[in-house]
């Protein structure tokens, strides 16, 4: 561009000086003619470089994601084609066989059934124990009641006894009547054996009773979200083998594109991290541009940008500035416990990334991962002398049609 403003330039001078001759061709002149470009342009590229600074850097970025099968089994199918064909999101990469999984579902779907069935017998034994425990409870109280009423009347046959003891002692009662109140004596106190023996054996029971509820109970377990615990955990694997299942349709987590297809039908998926056997890439990417330190103190996000891209020669694409990433390696410092090494030169500034969008108009263009190209930046300021930058990205994007190799 600078020579295309100097060739101007100097076909002015020419018409002026040599073909026209309104202005003397002398030495003052001739200084002066030279003076003037050299020293405009200089005033031109600086405040160009401040108002709209240009980057040869440009680069496109787009993520690689490595598909790794999460089971493992035989592949029975592959419906995707190598040869950087696109995907949508939710197709399917490929298929393991699912039989395997299909089989551990049912059987952990019929383990389920079975505990769930167990748990319900078991919560119906919980329930007689514990109408067993209220049976002897009433048992011994009706026991205990019995007690009572024959320690009553066994205290009141033993006063008898004593009252007509006295009575036969002093000639004032009849002997017939003390033996018959030893007899009612002697059927109280088996009355009262009896009764404390029913009593004993209400105890008994109730403990017994007491103890099966605790066995049942703990049998039953503890409870996971208000399911016992060995039907919760029979569950959750049946959950887990369903997921298994799932896993084994591998779907495209993306709108990408398949490269370094290697997976054929027939072939064995071992479900290793480490393994990948589908590598996609992202249909969508980040744009980044590099630029010197000190071309960035004007730059803001929303900034308009232009880009020519030598893999889209003779266009020129459209963007706002998203961020300025304002770091770079030169500040890090690894922690590896040794002195930072100043060394024998200095250390020649990095550049920083300055991040963008694409606009609406440009985004259907298919930008390839890795291309590279020149920017430029439209700040704020001084938007009359921007028309120069926007010139030089246009001229540059057409020169990019030129393959200069022999």
């Amino acid at each position: 561009m600078e020579l295309l403003l100097l060739g101007i330039y100097a076909f002015f001078v020419w018409l002026l000086c040599v073909k026209l001759k309104w202005i003397p061709w002398n030495i003052v002149t001739q200084v002066i003619a030279v003076i003037i470009p050299v020293v405009a342009l200089t005033v031109l590229i600086l405040t160009l470089n401040v108002i709209a600074p240009a980057s040869a850097d440009v680069r496109v970025i787009k993520y690689t994601i490595p598909i790794v099968s999460q089971v493992r089994g035989r592949v029975i199918e592959v419906p995707i084609e190598e040869g950087n064909r696109p995907v949508k999101k939710g197709d399917v990469l490929f298929r393991v066989d699912p039989k395997p999984y299909q089989l551990e579902v049912n059987t952990l779907t019929a383990q389920l059934a079975n505990a769930q069935a167990g748990q319900r017998e078991t919560e119906e034994s919980l329930k007689a124990a514990r109408g067993k425990v209220s049976e002897t409870q009433a048992l011994g109280a009706q026991a205990s009641g019995r007690l009572r009423d024959v320690s009553a009347s066994l205290e009141l046959a033993r006063k008898r006894v004593a009252q007509y003891r006295e009575l036969v002692q002093t000639g004032a009662g009849s002997k017939f009547d003390l033996e018959k109140a030893e007899t009612d004596l002697r059927s109280q106190e088996a009355k009262y054996d009896e009764a404390k023996a029913q009593q004993s054996q209400a105890s008994a029971s109730e403990v017994q009773a007491v103890a099966s509820v605790q066995q049942v109970q703990q049998k039953l377990g503890a409870k996971v979200d208000g399911e016992y615990a060995q039907v919760a955990q029979i569950r959750a694997q049946l959950e887990n083998a369903k997921w298994l299942l799932e896993q084994t349709v591998t779907r495209s987590p993306c709108d990408c594109t398949v490269v370094n297809l290697q997976l054929r039908a027939g072939g064995f998926v071992a479900g290793f991290p480490i393994n990948p056997v589908v590598t996609l890439v992202e249909d969508s990417g980040q744009m980044v541009a590099l630029f010197d330190q000190n071309e960035l103190h004007k730059v803001a996000s929303g900034n308009e940008i232009e880009l020519a891209l030598e893999t889209i020669p003779g266009k020129v694409i459209k963007g706002k500035v998203d961020s300025i990433i304002w770091t770079q390696g030169q500040g890090q410092l690894q922690a590896n416990g040794s002195i930072p090494n100043t060394g024998a030169l200095p250390q020649v500034p990095g550049r920083y990334a300055v991040k963008f969008h694409i606009s609406d108009r440009d985004k259907e263009l298919f930008i390839a991962g890795g291309a590279a190209g020149h920017a430029a930046i439209y700040t704020d300021h001084l938007h009359e002398i921007q028309i120069l930058r926007k010139v030089f990205i246009r001229l540059q994007s057409y020169l990019f049609y030129l393959v200069l190799k022999l």
